[in-house]
């Protein structure tokens, strides 16, 4: 069952995200923002512990000889992603549909379309962020905040795959 009447319109459809939900993900995400530096870092290196050959899709890993770990523009990369992720969990049920600017999430869909991005990578991401996050959260994480985790990471996931097209 799709939240969204088509897939082109998936970044302005309005989202059912329950207020219970929201109090799960604002409360873990307060807890995890402070650490955000290193949780991101965390969740992309569980990504290529899953996935290795997910680190060709990145361009400035491609001929790097620097540890993934110590490696700056990962670190960079991999905190601005989770702080994205987290912040756009955030805002859903105020909002109603994820609160990414058109114009990154315009970015982002052609940058993981360009990239080769395919559903499978999507799965890993959500695997490795949920396990990030329990590893972060434990004495809160259940059952409830996996799957509201779940669903705002899903509903983000479905607007970036509505804008990946090729650039023209």
């Amino acid at each position: 069952m799709s939240l969204f009447s088509d897939r082109s319109s998936a970044s302005d459809a309005t989202i059912c995200f329950r207020e219970e939900q929201e109090a799960l993900v604002v409360k873990s995400w307060n807890s995890m923002k402070k650490n955000s530096g290193e949780l991101g870092l965390k969740f992309f290196l569980k990504i290529f512990e899953i996935a290795p050959s997910a680190q060709k899709l990145f361009s400035f890993l491609k001929d790097s000889k620097v540890p993934l770990e110590k490696n700056p523009k990962l670190k960079s990369h991999a905190m601005a992603v989770f702080v994205m992720t987290c912040e756009s969990a955030v805002q859903l049920r105020k909002a109603g549909k994820v609160t990414v600017r058109d114009s990154t999430l315009k970015k982002l869909g052609g940058v993981h379309y360009k990239s080769g991005v395919v559903d499978e990578h999507y799965e890993v991401t959500k695997f490795a962020l949920l396990e990030t996050m329990k590893e972060a959260v434990p004495e809160m994480w259940s059952p409830e905040m996996k799957n509201a985790w779940g669903q705002a990471y899903d509903q983000l996931v479905a607007a970036i795959k509505s804008e990946m097209e090729p650039s023209s």
